[in-house]
């Protein structure tokens, strides 16, 4: 863990994946405080909101934390400034190939860049063009997911990046013998999202939190792509009915841009708009069947609420066991 740990500048090498609604000022600071690396889900905030979460936070810990960007957002460069005003020392750029003189901005303020990257031949490119680090996150993670495993990633990017880059490892990852065995492969460090939601220190509805208690890994399941015209990245998230309406939800959109009446990236967008209302009816407003409860496949170790330095002490202690 030493490079990730001087990389985030952190106790532990373990980042708290962006989880909108959940990744806010309280369980930012908490996951810093405990030695972690909270990282800020930005989502669909615009750069007046994201100031004001930022500067709490900041009020909150002294200790490093990140912003995680969505790349398509309009206002993407205005958060960048908002990032800059701050001096925050880290930003992950998610939910696509970062947009021409991104990863240049953010460098200019002196901020390191974390991306994602689904392809091999992705992350080399993303790292030749001035990424500091490297997330791999495979389909057992909750939210926003690609088609591949995480053990698989891990196999194909590790032994190819690891020697040279810092690359974090994420998805479906609930214990700390997994982070030992991911560290052994070559990761710098490992992102957690599902385990922390629940945490005490997390302002997610109590029915939000109940939901994760009862489920377990089968119950975590991707959304399904209705129209193949219109790109949508699957979700995974617990099924109810608010799984259906999203496919609902496609059709409606696919229709619209048959007709010539939006283009793609405004269909895109509202999808993300979707989501972003569906998570705040589950984790806000405790809408746990109508809602959005995005959770990884790691949904059934997570079983009662607990402090953060709690869940960071027991994953740490578990992850030197099986070391030694």
């Amino acid at each position: 863990m030493e490079r990730g740990r001087a990389f985030l500048g952190t106790e532990h090498a373990i980042l708290c994946g962006a989880m909108s609604w959940v990744s806010e000022r309280n369980l930012v600071a908490a996951i810093s405080n405990a030695g972690g690396f909270g990282v800020i889900a930005c989502g669909a905030m615009t750069p007046e909101l994201l100031d004001t979460e930022i500067a709490a936070t900041k009020a909150l810990t002294a200790k490093p934390f990140g912003v995680n960007l969505i790349t398509m957002h309009p206002a993407l460069f205005d958060l960048i400034a908002v990032c800059a005003k701050h001096k925050v020392g880290h930003v992950v750029l998610a939910g696509g190939i970062p947009p021409k003189g991104s990863v240049e901005a953010i460098k200019e303020f002196g901020a390191k860049v974390l991306v994602f990257a689904p392809t091999l031949a992705l992350a080399k490119k993303l790292l030749r063009s001035g990424a500091d680090a490297l997330v791999i996150e495979g389909s057992e993670a909750g939210g926003h997911i690609g088609p591949v495993a995480t053990s698989v990633l891990a196999q194909e990017f590790l032994p190819a990046l690891a020697e040279e880059h810092v690359v974090f490892v994420a998805g479906g990852i609930g214990r700390g013998e997994m982070i030992a065995a991911y560290l052994e492969m070559g990761a710098s460090g490992v992102q957690l999202g599902t385990r922390f939601a629940c945490a005490s220190e997390s302002i997610a509805h109590a029915n939000f939190k109940q939901a994760f208690f009862r489920a377990n890994a089968r119950d975590a399941v991707a959304s399904v792509q209705v129209d193949p015209r219109l790109p949508v990245i699957p979700v995974r998230a617990l099924k109810n009915k608010g799984t259906e309406e999203f496919t609902a939800k496609q059709r409606e959109i696919a229709a619209l841009l048959d007709a010539g009446e939006i283009e793609m990236g405004e269909a895109q967008l509202q999808i993300e708009h979707f989501w972003a209302g569906a998570l705040r009816r589950a984790v806000i407003d405790g809408d746990v069947e109508n809602g959005s409860v995005m959770a990884g496949q790691s949904v059934g170790m997570v079983s009662k609420e607990e402090p953060v330095a709690d869940i960071m002490a027991e994953l740490m202690a578990e992850c030197e066991a099986a070391l030694s």
